[in-house]
């Protein structure tokens, strides 16, 4: 298996619902580490999983929205908690559309899958991988 990964980070403020949470239940801030892996089981003619460039581009987009908001003020979270286990799913969804759309310099069913990992810290991360 082949991959090309890409980062980028976005910052952010959110607040959780339950107890589960405790005191991030308060509105607080976070700087997320977005990682976007591209998985292909072979090489393209050009030699290549993906265009870094045009994958990089897609990822920012994703984020653009994001940065320097409070999640739960955006209409598309209302309601979520916006934890980091979702948040990959969400970067996922759109950078698969891309994919699907041939926006990242390669047909995107040539594309086995797409993981993303989100570190909130050091110590601590989440990801989500799935097919396109």
């Amino acid at each position: 298996m082949f991959a090309v990964e890409v980062r980028d980070h976005v910052m952010i403020a959110h607040s959780f619902k339950g107890d589960l949470f405790g005191p991030a239940q308060a509105l607080h801030g976070a700087t997320f580490v977005v990682d976007a892996a591209f998985l292909a089981e072979a090489l393209d003619e050009n030699g290549v999983v993906i265009d870094i460039g045009r994958a990089h581009e897609a990822l920012k987009e994703v984020l653009e929205p994001l940065n320097y908001k409070n999640l739960d003020d955006l209409p598309q979270f209302k309601g979520i908690n916006t934890t980091t286990e979702f948040l990959t799913k969400h970067v996922h969804d759109h950078l698969a559309e891309a994919a699907r759309q041939d926006r990242l310099g390669r047909k995107g069913d040539e594309l086995t899958s797409i993981r993303i990992t989100i570190s909130e810290s050091h110590v601590a991360r989440a990801w989500y991988e799935a097919k396109i």
